[in-house]
């Protein structure tokens, strides 16, 4: 199992991970709840890809046949491990400026624990996926990162999500706009303010440290920023794996306390509560 051991906090909720229905993760629910236990977590949650209304469908999520057997699948394990673990059931909604409407009725088909919502497309173009690498070389970057802060302010707004997903996902690849771009610190500005006024969570996540681009998501900087704020954080691994449950979690609870941050987001039934970051106890 890839998780670490030797935890320097006690562990905190992993609220983001994947199903093979999202056709880029593998394991079962079952096998990522039981290498949480083993890594001693006592909450994850289970958010894969949403399907999305028609005309924004992809290849990379669940198709609308089959969010009854993601719901069915996490259930059973909730209740199968109910004395060991604390499993939320969740789900990663998109945001596509013309999907609202279709996305708040699929949402309204479950009672979830938490919605996670994140941008994945600029217009008709998925910026992460590697398959469409190459139109990074035809767009303007800082044009590109304004557009990206735009649209994760929209989501926030747009009053469906308890937690804002990966909130600088557009560095993924490690294409990055000038570090003193007035623009794009104005973007992220705003970005912020928007999140803040809609009382939602931001996710501190470490798959960045998996990807190109080396670093935790957000920026250092964009999590000092919103701890100035206010704004509270959830922690996710993304995990596409079971081996990947938790990892991370030290690099992400060490930023999050040199901002001055000194709790989580946990969440149920849609109600956030707060839970504290606390360092492990010190083995003699």
């Amino acid at each position: 199992m890839g998780y670490v051991s030797s935890m320097r906090f006690q562990p905190v909720p992993d609220y983001h991970m994947h199903t093979p229905r999202c056709h880029h993760a593998g394991g079962t629910v079952l096998e990522y709840a039981e290498a949480a236990i083993a890594a001693g977590l006592k909450e994850i949650g289970m958010s894969d890809h949403s399907p999305m209304p028609r005309g924004y469908m992809d290849d990379w999520r669940m198709g609308p046949e089959e969010l009854h057997s993601y719901l069915t699948e996490v259930e059973q394990v909730r209740d199968k491990l109910a004395k060991k673990l604390r499993l939320r059931v969740g789900i990663e909604a998109d945001f596509r400026p013309g999907s609202e409407a279709g996305m708040k009725r699929l949402l309204a088909l479950y009672d979830w624990d938490y919605v996670m919502g994140s941008v994945h497309y600029i217009g008709d173009w998925d910026f992460d996926n590697p398959a469409k690498l190459a139109h990074w070389d035809e767009v303007g970057v800082e044009e590109v990162y304004c557009a990206y802060f735009d649209l994760v302010g929209k989501s926030a707004q747009s009053g469906m999500f308890d937690i804002i997903g990966h909130p600088d996902l557009i560095k993924k690849f490690g294409y990055r706009p000038p570090a003193d771009s007035e623009r794009v610190l104005q973007a992220e500005e705003a970005m912020l303010q928007a999140v803040k006024k809609a009382g939602v969570a931001l996710e501190i996540s470490s798959a960045g440290l998996r990807k190109p681009v080396g670093e935790i998501y957000p920026h250092p900087r964009i999590v000092a920023r919103a701890a100035e704020l206010g704004i509270p954080f959830a922690y996710g691994s993304d995990a596409h794996g079971p081996d990947a449950v938790g990892h991370g979690m030290n690099e992400c609870l060490e930023l999050l306390e040199s901002c001055g941050v000194k709790e989580v987001c946990s969440f149920k039934a849609r109600k956030r509560t707060m839970q504290p970051i606390r360092r492990a106890a010190m083995k003699a």
